[in-house]
């Protein structure tokens, strides 16, 4: 039976790629640091599908201790799916030290910890690394300059380590979802009254069922695509980064002016 380990699995685009695989026939690690979640996750899977692993993404140690008690025996894991992420919005001069701090240790720190402690496991298994970006990783937009970075070092690292690894066997690829439905959305968007999901509606962007970022996931894992876009905000911005660079930038900036 094949394994997927999940880092924040107790909820959003976690939870819900833990339900297609386990419905799929794999095994299923699911890791958060919420244990209510967690709970909540395993029990919507098929019987004796999940084990749950109560870990924060900054504590090396726990990843340690983690990978090891679902790999077993064998040591290997066939997936490792560095989800876990926060979101945080505003001007960067608005955010404080401490958002900015916690957002690159979740989003960046946490998914190198992923990685680098992991690969002796993908090794073994001559598995896949799957790490969560963002559209936020195609074209940085106003008001989340610090999450931007985040995803765009996770794409970068992901493009690296999937040359490096090959040798290894390890094949590695990131999903850049746009605005997915978990509760992420629900984030203040700092310097305002608003939360980024009255943000996005604001500016006429769709959000996105989480099943679509799931069967996403599937995709990535099976393909050979180093990126796999979701949602149609992600696809349009990916197509517009692309062949018309000018053209988005002035949209953004008259969004950031409005």
């Amino acid at each position: 039976m094949k394994r997927i380990f999940i880092t924040g699995g107790g909820s959003g685009i976690g939870a819900a790629t833990a339900r297609l695989f386990a419905e799929r026939g794999w095994q299923v690690g699911l890791a958060d640091i919420n244990a209510t979640a967690l709970a909540q996750t395993a029990a919507s899977l098929p019987a004796g599908r999940a084990s749950t692993h109560v870990m924060d993404v900054r504590d090396r140690d726990q990843w340690q201790a983690a990978l090891a008690d679902f790999a077993g025996p064998d040591g290997g894991i066939d997936v490792l799916m560095n989800n876990a992420g926060i979101a945080v919005g505003g001007p960067l001069i608005v955010n404080s030290w401490d958002e900015i701090d916690r957002v690159v240790a979740i989003n960046l720190m946490g998914v190198v910890n992923g990685a680098k402690i992991g690969h002796r496991h993908l090794k073994a298994a001559g598995g896949c690394l799957l790490n969560t970006a963002s559209a936020a990783g195609i074209y940085g937009g106003p008001g989340i300059g610090i999450y931007a970075a985040t995803k765009f070092a996770v794409r970068g690292l992901t493009e690296s380590l999937d040359i490096e690894w090959a040798a290894d066997g390890i094949r590695v690829r990131s999903l850049m979802p746009s605005f997915i439905e978990t509760p992420l959305l629900d984030a203040g968007v700092a310097g305002t009254n608003h939360n980024v999901r009255e943000t996005v509606r604001a500016g006429g962007m769709e959000i996105t069922p989480v099943v679509d970022a799931a069967e996403a996931a599937w995709r990535a894992v099976h393909g050979d695509a180093v990126h796999t876009v979701v949602g149609k905000t992600a696809r349009r911005m990916a197509f517009a980064a692309r062949w018309m660079p000018g053209g988005l930038r002035k949209q953004l900036r008259r969004r950031a002016m409005r």
